[in-house]
């Protein structure tokens, strides 16, 4: 994946097993779910056809979203932070989160300077959830 968009973690997990690890360090930096999009069963659905486990999980931090929308109600286009859970097979996954600083760097300009510090917050706070992922990883092998 493009560094330029976010972070990849290798899980040694089953899906069910990582998306459980990537909800439990999403809530414990604040974020909650706000959608769920379950693309296995959204193919199936639409398209009839099959395809891996992977889910599109719409994390939210309310109060860094309270902030960002009150500073710029226009940055709601890039909100919630995406995070995917997928399966490689029955006992590997791979865990992607956005890059906060990234999806507002990817606006463009006019957007309102207070949103930096808001970007950089939830950075940072995915950026530990990522550490958090990579130790469950470590702590399972």
């Amino acid at each position: 994946m493009s560094e330029s968009l976010g972070a990849e973690v290798e899980m040694p997990m089953s899906f069910a097993a990582a998306k459980d690890a990537t909800r439990d360090a999403l809530k414990a930096e604040g974020f909650g779910i706000l959608t769920e999009i379950d693309l296995q069963a959204a193919f199936k659905e639409k398209l009839g056809r099959d395809f891996r486990p992977y889910v599109i999980l719409g994390a939210c931090n309310p109060p860094l979203a309270f902030a960002a929308v009150t500073a710029d109600p226009a940055i709601g286009l890039l909100l919630p932070c995406n995070v995917t859970v997928e399966a490689r097979d029955a006992t590997h996954s791979v865990v992607r989160l956005i890059d906060p600083q990234m999806m507002l760097a990817s606006s463009p300009g006019g957007l309102a300077p207070e949103l930096k510090q808001v970007a950089d917050d939830a950075s940072a706070r995915m950026a530990r959830v990522v550490e958090v992922l990579r130790t469950v990883k470590s702590a399972t092998r």
